[in-house]
């Protein structure tokens, strides 16, 4: 009998046997025990028993990922894919990461474990996925090609709701396509939240009068009580905005569920604490398996850092996630906009263009990149939107430069 499973690939480390672990994870995440099981007849196990359906040996390594009391070197490694049953499963997010994720990292034995992919069926087409996503947000912003050049609100704490709202008016007539809250910035005491969007939305009509553009503006509404996030929410959409942060990993999947099944807004996502469940190469979760369950919750907006970013991810792991998110789960309008973020002041389009294939379809978002700009903010964005030219045309961003005093500036102050 065929079975639909979920199929869950691991990067696996032991000091003892693979093959061994691998059947010992799939028992322990499913019908079995420690021990032998009276009840575990063979029909129990063709239902709903998770079995092992691949095993790719790779080089060993004499250090454990993380301690090993029972163990020594050297540790045997391997990516080994676990399918488990969707009988057993179901589509309920809740108890797909604690059958084939929480439960996983306590096995014994193990001195590294880390989730790389997860394979879902068709079933779980069920979750809502973007709102808006690609097409959507492009609508949104009023942008038909090339890619929507965003700022965050700098600097990220501090400034009060009519300070904020001035900075918003500057970037707006420098011809953003968007504006954020800093992901920090929800609800100080010295900016709270309605009084932040009373002040700012005037701002954003006004330009749209005057120049029939409406600047997105993403709001940052998470909070841990999705009633007070809803409350948020709901003064955003009162106030005739389209858009909010979201902090996923704060306000957790239960909380992103509750958002986007009542929410009429574009939700930019920060995944700000996803780092702590990727810098170790040995254990976590890859991008590729952790985007799937946010992209199946509703983010219309993916923040994935840079090329050359100002944190600690390689280029490499950015060209991964932006493929990542650029891959259609079940049709192509579950995709959310990819946002290319942290530290990006324009030098480093030419080379984003090159290695993501070419596309236009992302958001570019500079912070310091605009307002630290030696020419003044409307000079960032202008050289930004040159490096950009600079990219889709197939020039090098020194060429560009020589009739472009904003890149040139750009080029002196950060190249």
């Amino acid at each position: 009998m065929s079975r639909s499973t979920i199929n869950v690939t691991y990067r696996i480390e032991t000091a003892g046997d693979i093959e061994a672990l691998a059947a010992k994870i799939a028992s322990d995440q499913s019908t079995g025990t420690f021990t032998e099981l009276p009840n575990e007849t063979d029909e129990v196990r063709a239902r709903c028993a998770a079995i092992v359906t691949q095993i790719t040996p790779l080089e060993p390594s004499e250090t454990p990922s993380f301690p090993d009391p029972d163990g020594t070197g050297p540790y045997h490694r391997a990516d080994v894919t676990i399918a488990y049953p969707l009988e057993a499963v179901g589509t309920d997010i809740a108890a797909l990461m604690t059958i084939t994720v929480g439960g996983v990292y306590a096995v014994r034995g193990a001195s590294g474990i880390r989730v790389k992919d997860i394979e879902l069926p068709d079933a779980w087409a069920c979750h809502p996925g973007p709102q808006f996503g690609i097409r959507g947000s492009r609508r949104l912003m009023g942008v038909d090609a090339g890619p929507m050049i965003a700022s965050i609100i700098k600097p990220s704490l501090g400034l009060t709701p009519s300070e904020t709202a001035e900075v918003v008016r500057t970037l707006c007539e420098a011809g953003v396509d968007f504006i954020k809250d800093d992901e920090k910035l929800m609800s100080p005491a010295y900016s709270p939240f309605e009084e932040r969007v009373k002040a700012i939305m005037p701002v954003i009509h006004a330009h749209a009068e005057k120049t029939g553009k409406k600047v997105m503006y993403a709001f940052g509404i998470s909070s841990a009580d999705p009633d007070v996030m809803m409350r948020n929410h709901d003064t955003v959409v009162a106030h005739g905005g389209n858009a909010a942060v979201v902090n996923i990993n704060s306000v957790g999947y239960g909380g992103m569920s509750f958002l986007r099944k009542r929410s009429a807004l574009c939700l930019h996502a920060h995944r700000n604490g996803w780092d702590i469940l990727t810098r170790h190469p040995g254990l976590g979760m890859d991008f590729t398996a952790y985007q799937k369950i946010w992209r199946l919750l509703g983010v219309d907006q993916f923040q994935i850092n840079g090329i050359r970013a100002k944190y600690w991810e390689p280029d490499e792991s950015f060209v991964a996630s932006f493929k990542d998110v650029m891959t259609p789960m079940f049709h192509e309008d579950d995709r959310p906009l990819p946002v290319v973020c942290s530290g990006q002041w324009g030098g480093q389009a030419v080379d984003t263009y090159n290695r993501t294939g070419g596309t236009l379809d992302l958001m570019y978002l500079g912070g310091g990149g605009i307002h630290g700009h030696p020419m003044g903010i409307a000079a960032g964005v202008r050289a930004i939107r040159q490096a950009w030219d600079a990219a889709a045309s197939g020039q090098s961003l020194e060429t560009m430069a020589h009739s472009h005093p904003e890149l040139r500036a750009s080029l002196e102050k950060w190249g």
